[in-house]
């Protein structure tokens, strides 16, 4: 019988390995709920009645509209820029301004995962400098000030209103209240807790809270934002008795629920609570037609308007002015992923126009020009487009030439069909600002992929069936009148819409049941060959002639290789279930690692594996965000600098001391060269087994080295010795750059000197100084420097509680002491991550490099 602890615990672990599918699948469950809810709301109302209220819409309040989504999207940049002075950052106030706008115009439009505003704030501030821990306490301040902000707006609301809610949400008013003051009440608590940035302890987390100005700055930025932006749909609705701070409450739960709900963006969720409170009030017909003009003001102009900004970024020839530099370099990093939200809108356009009846005007000018099956042919064919165009969006976001030539192909025939089907000037004045930013943006899509290879994640999936299940929701509400049989399907007449737009809806739904289908059934996770001979050799080639030290590990010859197309380069990595995980940075020149970075995570992910990077440097950070991973810190490098490297004075007397007590206890250093090792290999396995057997431990792999007799003797290893025999050894690892030299294998016998350690390594650098080598790599403090104040990532907060108290379980803090004596430079590396939590990629590696779960488990 298990525990309850270990119950919960086997819960846990299988709601992380399938939370890819739990997630998307309860968010496509929620949206089928309200689906059904917004229909059956809406049963009195007909699609002419919603036509009719759009038309009715004055221009004064649509221009008002657009009035306050510019006050509600400036406000949104007031989040970033608040976020960047209270982490202690400054950053140029117009790129700042674009990348922020840029989020916000892509998160509300696309609201999930693989687009979300926080890939285009990693993106953009990584190239204007920010480190990946400064750009994550951005991110969880921007939305932890939202969500609080929100909440906070919502009950003041509320309170106010609290009569007007009450009759809406059918509960007394008393209870209106009491919500409201509850939520006031704790976060007056949370405000006075960080009165001028105070620490709060939450167990053993740290965590500063904003002081008090930054406080009332975001809430004063919050409460402008959802202010105007509830502003926007307020004049686009008909005169009402609901006065504006009621609807701000309801508007507030709207959008909450839709953000909570994880739908993209909420579409559904919002409606649905918008219709359900406003419906007994106003014309439900009134409200769908201002919805859709919210949606479209508040949502897709915004993205326009950041599409267009590149668009113009392409055409025009920029001054040398170091704001127009930074600009271009945003630019670079943004236009993918801008013109994928743009794609995603197009398409999602190009399925709803396919079961939306076409304007009569329109089929009456078609009927004197253009046969019957040329039109059923171009409607068909145009909603077929859409659905690709959308699935496409995603491979434009990973800079695919195959998508770029596959959403370029699509825009520019659904522009030609938008003639023809219909006489649709907007569709087609939104298809050419598309097919303009693809076709001047043509250079950053470089990727040699096949589209076809590409597999949707769980995220893109939902997202397209629920483009899928809105569309017939919106043919069922249309046709409702319709006597639907099958009959049907085989109505060819200009006058029969609906007819058409079934079977508009029909290919649409085969298409992407096809996509996803084939993107969900994904191969099983399979084991690559392990490298050749011939492999192995070139690789070592490379090794040689590259500065960093630790790629010497891939002698060990238990690793994968993935070279790039050229062969100068090359990632070594490992399988652990179904993670592919990537052992430091690519090895190679500079120019080779790109599209290696993309090459292993699309390799991993069209094997059914997720790609993981392993101990990599802040330089690879921008790769892995191109290719959709997230970043988290591990711990801390250290380097001494050997140029000026000196045992004189007092800064490393402590080792100048180690030496000396060394040499009076006879303690002799010698490095036997590549070439002799073997005559000594028996000696310096009768220290290892000792180290091995008095540590009761096993030997590690991946990431460390074994004692393996080829891997020991090929390269120089450093000895001590007392009175001729071996007590102590380190396996050298060097490069013919001499940019860098670090040591692997670290064994010492139970017999040797106390303090041999820091004689040895003392040694080593003072030899390697001698032939040289500039820099020396001390190893990975693994989670040293994890930041536990402020807005810090719940993973920091996690590791520095773990480096604090966790000496029991690993020699955190001794570890750090002992690379501390040698005053190094300290180097941050991190783990790399897609589509899985860090948790499980460091369980992963964890087991990879302990040899399984039994060699972690008997150490």
């Amino acid at each position: 019988m298990m525990s309850t602890d270990q119950q919960k615990t086997g819960l846990r672990e299988t709601f992380e390995n399938y939370r890819g599918y739990l997630v998307p699948f309860i968010i496509l469950v929620v949206f089928g709920f309200t689906t059904f809810a917004i229909y059956d709301l809406t049963t009195e109302v007909s699609y002419d009645d919603v036509l009719a209220a759009l038309a009715a819409t004055k221009a004064s309040s649509i221009l008002l509209a657009i009035f306050f989504t510019a006050l509600s999207f400036v406000a949104l940049t007031g989040y970033d820029l608040n976020a960047l002075s209270y982490i202690g950052k400054k950053l140029p106030p117009v790129p700042v301004a674009m990348t922020a706008f840029s989020a916000y115009a892509v998160g509300n439009t696309a609201g999930f995962g693989a687009l979300s505003g926080g890939a285009i704030r990693f993106r953009g501030y990584s190239r204007l400098g920010l480190s990946p821990d400064d750009i994550g306490r951005v991110i969880a301040f921007v939305t932890l000030a939202f969500g609080i902000g929100l909440l906070g707006v919502t009950a003041i609301a509320s309170l106010v209103t609290a009569p007007r809610i009450g009759s809406l949400l059918g509960i007394g008013e008393g209870w209106v209240r009491g919500i409201a003051v509850a939520i006031i009440v704790v976060l007056s608590v949370l405000v006075v807790a960080g009165w001028n940035g105070r620490e709060v302890a939450l167990g053993r987390l740290k965590l500063r809270l904003p002081d008090t100005k930054t406080s009332s700055q975001q809430f004063l930025i919050t409460a402008l934002d959802i202010a105007a932006s509830a502003s926007v749909l307020y004049v686009l609705l008909p005169q009402t008795d609901i006065g504006w701070p009621s609807f701000l409450a309801i508007y507030a739960t709207a959008v909450g629920a839709g953000v909570l709900s994880h739908v993209p963006a909420g579409l559904g969720v919002f409606e649905t609570i918008i219709v359900a409170a406003l419906g007994s009030t106003v014309d439900i017909d009134q409200v769908l037609g201002s919805l859709v003009l919210y949606r479209v003001i508040y949502h897709v102009l915004p993205l326009l308007v950041a599409t267009l900004f590149v668009i113009g970024m392409e055409v025009q020839q920029l001054s040398n002015h170091p704001v127009a530099s930074t600009l271009r370099k945003l630019e670079f990093r943004l236009a993918p992923l801008l013109l994928a939200a743009f794609a995603m809108i197009a398409g999602a356009m190009l399925v709803f126009s396919g079961v939306t009846p076409t304007p009569d005007s329109d089929l009456d000018f078609l009927y004197n020009y253009l046969p019957l099956p040329v039109v059923e042919g171009a409607h068909f064919l145009s909603s077929i487009l859409g659905i690709v165009l959308f699935a496409s969006a995603r491979g434009v976001s990973q800079r695919l030439d195959g998508a770029w030539w596959t959403a370029t192909a699509c825009s520019a025939l659904a522009l030609l069909l938008a003639f023809v089907r219909a006489v649709a000037v907007f569709e087609a004045i939104f298809l050419v600002i598309l097919l303009a930013g693809l076709l001047l943006s043509a250079r950053q899509f470089t990727r040699p992929a096949s589209l076809l290879r590409q597999v949707l994640t769980p995220a893109w999936v939902v997202a397209m069936l629920v483009l899928v299940a809105a569309a017939i929701t919106v043919l069922l509400f249309v046709y409702r009148e319709v006597d639907y049989s099958r009959e049907l399907w085989w109505q060819f007449e200009f006058s029969a819409e609906a007819p058409r737009g079934l079977r508009a809806i029909l290919g649409v739904a085969i298409v992407a049941g096809t996509i996803a289908i084939a993107s969900l059934l994904r191969p099983a996770a399979t084991r690559t060959a392990q490298s050749t001979p011939e492999e192995l050799e070139r690789a070592i080639s490379i090794v040689r002639q590259q500065d960093v030290a630790d790629a010497n590990v891939v002698r060990m010859a238990d690793k994968r290789l993935m070279f790039s197309t050229n062969g100068r380069a090359f990632i070594m990595y490992g399988i652990q279930g179904r993670s592919w995980i990537a052992l430091f940075d690519p090895v190679g020149p500079a120019e080779e690692i790109p599209e290696l970075v993309w090459s292993f995570v699309e390799e991993a992910r069209a094997q059914g594996g997720r790609a993981v990077f392993y101990q990599i440097s802040p330089a690879l950070l921008p790769y892995c965000a191109d290719a959709g991973m997230r970043a988290v810190k591990l711990g801390e490098l250290a380097i001494v600098d050997l140029e000026r490297f000196d045992l004189k004075g007092s800064r490393l007397a402590g080792l100048r001391q180690a030496v000396n007590k060394g040499l009076r206890e006879g303690l002799e250093f010698d490095v036997i060269e590549q070439a002799d090792v073997m005559g000594s290999i028996e000696d310096l396995r009768r220290v290892s087994d000792t180290w091995l057997a008095a540590h009761e431990t096993r030997e590690k792999t991946f990431s460390l080295g074994a004692f393996q007799d080829a891997y020991v003797a090929s390269q120089p290893v450093a000895v001590l010795r007392t009175q001729g025999k071996i007590v102590a050894f380190a396996t050298l690892s060097l490069t013919e750059t001499k940019q860098e030299a670090t040591v692997d294998l670290m064994r010492f016998a139970p017999d040797a000197p106390r303090g041999s350690m820091d004689f040895l390594f003392v040694r080593c650098m003072e030899y390697l100084q001698a032939a040289s080598y500039r820099t020396f790599n001390l190893g990975m403090a693994p989670l040293s420097g994890m930041a536990q104040r402020e807005a810090a990532p719940v993973w920091d907060r996690i590791g520095s509680v773990i480096f604090e108290h966790g000496e029991r379980f690993y020699n955190f803090k001794g570890l750090k002491a002992f690379k501390t004596k040698f005053h190094p430079h300290w180097e941050p590396r991190y783990l790399a991550v897609a589509s899985v939590s860090p948790a499980i990629a460091m369980v992963d590696a964890t087991l990879l490099i302990g040899g399984g779960l039994r060699g972690v488990v008997g150490k």
